[in-house]
Protein backbone atom coordinates (compact mmCIF):
# COMPACT_ATOMS: atom_id res chain seq x y z
CA UNK A 1 0.00 0.00 0.00
CA UNK A 2 1.34 3.40 -0.96
CA UNK A 3 1.72 6.20 1.57
CA UNK A 4 -1.12 8.71 1.22
CA UNK A 5 -0.77 12.46 1.47
CA UNK A 6 -1.03 13.48 5.09
CA UNK A 7 -0.39 17.23 4.89
CA UNK A 8 -0.07 20.04 2.41
CA UNK A 9 1.18 23.59 2.51
CA UNK A 10 0.13 26.52 0.40
CA UNK A 11 2.76 29.22 0.67
CA UNK A 12 2.29 32.67 -0.82
CA UNK A 13 2.40 36.40 -0.30
CA UNK A 14 -0.57 37.81 1.66
CA UNK A 15 -1.49 34.50 3.26
CA UNK A 16 -4.55 36.04 4.95
CA UNK A 17 -6.04 36.62 1.47
CA UNK A 18 -5.12 33.05 0.48
CA UNK A 19 -6.77 31.64 3.61
CA UNK A 20 -9.95 33.56 2.76
CA UNK A 21 -9.79 32.37 -0.88
CA UNK A 22 -9.44 28.67 -0.06
CA UNK A 23 -11.85 28.80 2.87
CA UNK A 24 -14.57 30.19 0.60
CA UNK A 25 -13.71 28.11 -2.50
CA UNK A 26 -13.74 24.70 -0.78
CA UNK A 27 -15.67 25.48 2.45
CA UNK A 28 -12.55 24.75 4.54
CA UNK A 29 -12.41 25.82 8.19
CA UNK A 30 -9.09 27.61 8.79
CA UNK A 31 -7.71 28.39 12.24
CA UNK A 32 -4.83 30.88 12.37
CA UNK A 33 -2.05 30.05 14.84
CA UNK A 34 1.17 31.86 15.72
CA UNK A 35 4.18 29.81 14.63
CA UNK A 36 7.83 30.74 14.30
CA UNK A 37 7.19 34.47 14.51
CA UNK A 38 4.46 34.37 11.86
CA UNK A 39 0.94 33.15 11.28
CA UNK A 40 0.10 29.66 10.08
CA UNK A 41 -3.43 28.85 8.95
CA UNK A 42 -4.34 25.28 9.85
CA UNK A 43 -6.89 24.15 7.27
CA UNK A 44 -9.48 21.57 8.29
CA UNK A 45 -10.58 20.18 4.94
CA UNK A 46 -13.29 17.97 6.39
CA UNK A 47 -11.24 14.88 5.50
CA UNK A 48 -7.67 14.00 4.71
CA UNK A 49 -5.28 15.53 4.12
CA UNK A 50 -5.43 18.65 6.21
CA UNK A 51 -2.71 21.26 5.82
CA UNK A 52 -1.43 24.77 6.27
CA UNK A 53 -1.51 28.12 4.49
CA UNK A 54 1.23 30.60 5.28
CA UNK A 55 3.59 33.30 4.00
CA UNK A 56 6.94 32.28 2.48
CA UNK A 57 10.14 32.30 4.49
CA UNK A 58 12.36 35.35 3.89
CA UNK A 59 13.70 35.14 0.35
CA UNK A 60 11.26 32.35 -0.53
CA UNK A 61 8.48 32.35 -3.05
CA UNK A 62 5.05 30.93 -3.60
CA UNK A 63 4.74 27.17 -3.91
CA UNK A 64 2.25 24.35 -3.52
CA UNK A 65 1.62 20.87 -4.78
CA UNK A 66 -1.83 19.42 -4.20
CA UNK A 67 -4.86 18.09 -6.02
CA UNK A 68 -8.37 18.53 -4.65
CA UNK A 69 -11.23 16.20 -5.56
CA UNK A 70 -14.43 18.00 -6.64
CA UNK A 71 -17.76 16.94 -8.14
CA UNK A 72 -17.87 19.75 -10.74
CA UNK A 73 -14.57 20.74 -12.37
CA UNK A 74 -16.00 23.52 -14.56
CA UNK A 75 -18.11 24.96 -11.74
CA UNK A 76 -15.12 25.01 -9.40
CA UNK A 77 -12.93 26.68 -12.05
CA UNK A 78 -15.61 29.34 -12.64
CA UNK A 79 -15.89 29.97 -8.90
CA UNK A 80 -12.09 30.23 -8.59
CA UNK A 81 -12.01 32.75 -11.46
CA UNK A 82 -14.76 34.82 -9.87
CA UNK A 83 -12.56 35.04 -6.75
CA UNK A 84 -9.36 36.10 -8.54
CA UNK A 85 -8.08 32.74 -9.77
CA UNK A 86 -7.20 31.84 -13.37
CA UNK A 87 -7.69 28.57 -15.25
CA UNK A 88 -4.39 27.04 -16.39
CA UNK A 89 -5.63 23.68 -17.73
CA UNK A 90 -9.33 23.26 -18.57
CA UNK A 91 -11.05 19.98 -17.68
CA UNK A 92 -8.99 17.29 -19.38
CA UNK A 93 -9.65 13.55 -19.47
CA UNK A 94 -6.96 10.92 -19.44
CA UNK A 95 -9.17 8.00 -20.54
CA UNK A 96 -9.44 5.29 -17.93
CA UNK A 97 -7.29 7.23 -15.47
CA UNK A 98 -8.59 10.63 -14.33
CA UNK A 99 -10.32 13.81 -15.37
CA UNK A 100 -8.48 16.85 -14.05
CA UNK A 101 -8.03 20.60 -14.35
CA UNK A 102 -5.66 23.21 -12.93
CA UNK A 103 -5.96 26.84 -11.92
CA UNK A 104 -3.74 29.54 -10.45
CA UNK A 105 -4.77 31.11 -7.16
CA UNK A 106 -4.37 34.86 -6.50
CA UNK A 107 -0.67 34.34 -5.55
CA UNK A 108 0.12 32.32 -8.69
CA UNK A 109 0.19 28.84 -7.12
CA UNK A 110 -0.99 26.12 -9.48
CA UNK A 111 -3.64 23.89 -7.90
CA UNK A 112 -4.93 20.69 -9.42
CA UNK A 113 -8.51 19.47 -9.36
CA UNK A 114 -9.61 15.90 -9.93
CA UNK A 115 -13.17 14.86 -10.69
CA UNK A 116 -14.70 12.76 -7.90
CA UNK A 117 -15.98 9.42 -9.13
Amino acid sequence: MANGITHFEIIGQNSSKLREFYGKLFDWKIKVEKMGGGEYGMADTGGMPNGGITDPMPGGGSMVTIYVGVDDLEGTLKKAESMGGKTVVPPTEIPGVVTFAQFKDPSGNVIGLTKNM
